[in-house]
């Protein structure tokens, strides 16, 4: 039987829904019989154990390094203090790297892994090359551009550049040039060229047909922005300190908006009047509230396909991920505010082929609520043919590339 190792990075959670996408499509291209060890650590681990309950001997908890907290995402100052000191609990970042890759040159010289896939984990690659082992690195990000409060970073982004280098194949999960969405995140080298293959984004699944909820049902009929909380927790904490600050202006009295949290937390659940009066969703269509805020703690498939339909925008942070499927597959314009570098580049790509706005500040983002609606003609325009040629089924083109490999290898 053959055997394939799928390494995860814990940071957010766009390496985590992109590997459950490939990981279910896989069956369908490799003929052969096959298991997956899966291997991540913190929320990712204890979603793969919720995920796959009955196969707790193939998840596997590798402490992979990953940034430190901050207020508003990772912290820079921190993560490089913990570089060579022991920081939030966490050890210094020199004898995480050695244990992390101790453990995963355990699982590998038991396992004997005939193929292997890697969302953001870098060391799996090196350990892979040594041992002559296939690879696949599924990435939306090489070299990113840096900004010059970041130059200092500089050395580390040349290093995990030459990490990833080391896989057999490098996925871009994006849709080939001149649509690449996370263009600004790549800036691939000549040496890797050869390796790189844009297979597409990994979109989520077909939704099935469901009866409406009463949340759906709130929701039509009405002209709203949808405002998405994603990521870790200082990232998703930080992105909804921001969007409090927007909502206290007086330009957003009578703004309708809907704000998922995406935390599986029931309690965040209500609905707020122009008032402030809270209510149950429930209760609120049964009264018909003239609602103002929708607080949404995690939203299902259909409910999160219903509102992206029918919003009129989108905010986010910039992840690649959600940005991919609002405008390439629902050709909805976003107001993105970033958290970090990446997210800005991926923003600034859109705001450059107006397909979105960058908005930094609160004035910024209530700037970019009436551009998009003054020039929404506009913005349709653009959507319609950037979705034209955008790329959904990564998953799919990543699971034949993955049997491809296994069949030379034979």
């Amino acid at each position: 039987m053959l055997k394939i190792g799928e390494f995860i990075y814990p940071w957010g959670s766009g390496h985590y829904s992109r590997m459950m996408r490939l990981n279910q499509v896989l069956e369908d291209h490799i003929k052969e019989k096959f298991e997956v060890h899966f291997s991540s650590k913190d929320h990712v681990y204890e979603k793969l154990l919720k995920k796959f309950p009955d196969q707790k001997e193939k998840i596997h908890e590798i402490l992979m390094p990953t940034p430190i907290d901050g207020k508003f995402g990772p912290s820079v100052t921190m993560s490089l203090m913990n570089l060579l000191l022991p920081i939030s609990k966490n050890p210094p970042l020199v004898r995480q790297i050695a244990n992390y890759l101790r453990e995963e040159r355990k699982l590998y010289n038991k396992e004997k892994f005939d193929l292997v896939i890697n969302d953001g984990d870098m060391g799996s690659n090196i350990l892979a090359k040594n041992r002559n082992i296939p690879s696949l690195f599924v990435t939306n990000q090489f070299r990113p551009k840096l900004y010059n409060s970041r130059a200092y970073l500089y050395p580390s982004l040349i290093f995990v550049a030459k990490q990833i280098a080391k896989a057999t194949k490098i996925l871009v999960a994006d849709s080939p040039p001149p649509y690449t969405m996370c263009e600004y995140n790549l800036n691939f080298i000549n040496e890797v060229k050869e390796k790189v293959i844009y297979v597409g984004h990994f979109t989520s699944n077909k939704i099935q047909n469901e009866e409406k909820t009463d949340l759906e049902k709130l929701v039509e009929n009405n002209e709203f922005g949808y405002w998405m909380r994603t990521g870790n927790k200082s990232t998703n904490d930080g992105t909804g300190q921001r969007y409090e600050k927007v909502f206290h202006q007086k330009e957003m009295l009578n703004e309708k908006r809907i704000i998922s949290h995406a935390r599986d937390e029931s309690n965040l659940d209500s609905v707020t009047d122009k008032n402030g009066k809270k209510y149950s969703i429930t209760e609120a269509l049964d009264k018909k509230i003239d609602w103002i805020q929708i607080d949404i703690g995690f939203l299902s498939e259909n409910q999160k396909d219903t509102i992206l339909n029918l919003c009129k925008y989108a905010v986010v942070n910039g992840s690649h991920t959600v940005m991919g499927e609002i405008m390439g597959g629902k050709s909805k314009p976003i107001i993105g505010i970033p958290v970090y570098d990446e997210h800005t580049n991926n923003i600034l790509w859109a705001q450059e082929k107006n397909l979105g706005v960058l908005a930094t500040k609160t004035s910024q983002v209530i700037d970019a609520i009436s551009k998009i609606k003054k020039d929404y003609e506009v913005f349709e325009g653009n959507l319609h043919e950037f979705s034209k040629n955008f790329v959904p089924n990564g998953a799919e083109n990543s699971a034949r590339i993955a049997a491809q490999i296994l069949e030379e290898k034979r």
